[in-house]
């Protein structure tokens, strides 16, 4: 209960109930995998569970879960195979065994609270499930071999938030390092740092593994009936969507982009209504990426260093929380809202928000960007009084003139 003595609430006696959480955790999961389910039979979708391939242009081979084998004639296939974490090669995962070495699913199965957790790499993954084990009471040290977190995304929002795990959380960093070799045992890892030119042991009960994702593409028949990859494994595709093969397209985390649900679900919908004969849309400019954390990070469109490097001239304008009503009466002023526009059109070019509302916040700009707003146009558009959205008009504000409140 951080922060609840300003509000005068007192609490004693607290404690974590970890097999609960979970128990809440694997219940929620439940409920929403039983729904898709529920939607598959009302819209009269054959499910079929199991592992498939393709055995020919126009046919899915699927080894059952119950051991069954079923033969699917189509006309037309969406590969939407997903993603999966990449996995060091002196570090096995073992996640539902000893889990000491985990990969991002591994992290979610942990019965009990690691008193040391090694996050391997500095992205927003290794980020937000160690922000989860942080506020349960891990000591969490981030080993990232950049110079940098989240090097995709806005570097003056992201100094921000590091600043923010580490007061807050008391997350340690070690950037520009390396692991180099590690020993993964029943009770913990040592892991052989090498930084500068100089190496160190590092002890932890738990090394969580978030380095990257891959596709998911192998032993699926792809090459078998002709679908290109390419280095990165990913599946090629052209125009809507579409392989090499007539009649086989796909989505999501096994083509190029970022590897987000969101982004996968409008491609799922924008390939079938053009295999329909319909126009499909997305996007891919005004696709929304999200850290969950406490604060959140959200943001849409370009960074500052991407719109410099391509010698775009812009406006910056930025709005702290700090100066925000209604985020200074519930104790969350951390954070600022950073809005760019083009310097000659005014036409907004990226929103970067760190906020504990941030996921919900980043859709205003998201919809502003989709039909061509300006900065002014938010700037002039009247927000409810007091509220967190008011930091993007005051953040939009800045860009043309002033904000009001600061």
């Amino acid at each position: 209960m951080r922060g609840a003595q300003d509000y005068g609430i007192s609490t004693t006696g607290l404690s974590l109930d970890l097999p609960k959480l979970l128990a809440q955790k694997d219940a929620a999961v439940d409920g929403l995998t039983k729904g898709i389910e529920g939607l598959f039979k009302k819209n009269g979708v054959q499910y079929v569970k199991g592992y498939g391939r393709m055995a020919d242009a126009n046919t899915v081979e699927v080894e059952g879960t119950d051991g069954t084998k079923t033969s699917i004639k189509t006309k037309n296939t969406i590969l939407a195979t997903g993603s999966e974490p990449v996995e060091l090669p002196f570090m096995k995962f073992n996640d539902f065994t000893d889990r000491t070495c985990v990969s991002s699913t591994g992290a979610l199965l942990l019965e009990k609270v690691p008193k040391k957790l090694a996050v391997i790499g500095g992205g927003v993954i290794g980020l937000e499930l160690g922000s989860v084990w942080a506020r349960l009471g891990a000591e969490v040290t981030v080993i990232e071999f950049m110079d940098r977190l989240c090097p995709t995304m806005d570097t003056e929002l992201i100094t921000a938030f590091q600043r923010s795990l580490k007061k807050n959380l008391k997350f340690k960093f070690k950037l520009e390092t390396k692991v180099a070799a590690a020993d993964v045992r029943k009770d913990g890892v040592t892991l052989t740092l090498e930084s500068g030119g100089k190496s160190e042991q590092f002890e932890a009960d738990v090394a969580l593994v978030a380095v990257g994702r891959r596709p998911r593409t192998e032993d699926l028949g792809l090459e078998k009936v002709g679908v290109e990859l390419d280095k990165a494994k990913r599946i090629v595709t052209g125009e809507n969507f579409k392989t090499k093969v007539p009649g086989i397209f796909a989505i999501g985390d096994s083509i190029a982009g970022p590897m987000l649900a969101h982004k996968a679900e409008e491609e799922g919908v924008a390939c079938v209504e053009y295999i329909a004969g319909k126009n499909g849309h997305i996007n891919y400019d005004t696709i929304p990426g999200v850290i969950y954390t406490h604060p959140e990070v959200a943001s849409v469109g370009k960074t500052e260093e991407e719109l410099k490097a391509a010698g775009v001239e812009f406006r910056k304008g930025t709005f702290p929380f700090m100066a925000n009503s209604r985020a200074r009466a519930v104790g969350s002023a951390e954070g600022m809202v950073k809005m760019l526009v083009d310097k000659k059109t005014d036409r907004i070019l990226g929103v970067h928000i760190m906020s504990n509302a941030a996921g919900e916040m980043i859709h205003e700009a998201v919809l502003a960007m989709e039909y061509g707003a300006s900065g002014e146009d938010i700037g002039r558009t009247c927000h409810a009084h007091p509220t967190l959205s008011e930091a993007i008009k005051e953040a939009a504000m800045a860009c043309y003139d002033k904000p009001i409140h600061f």
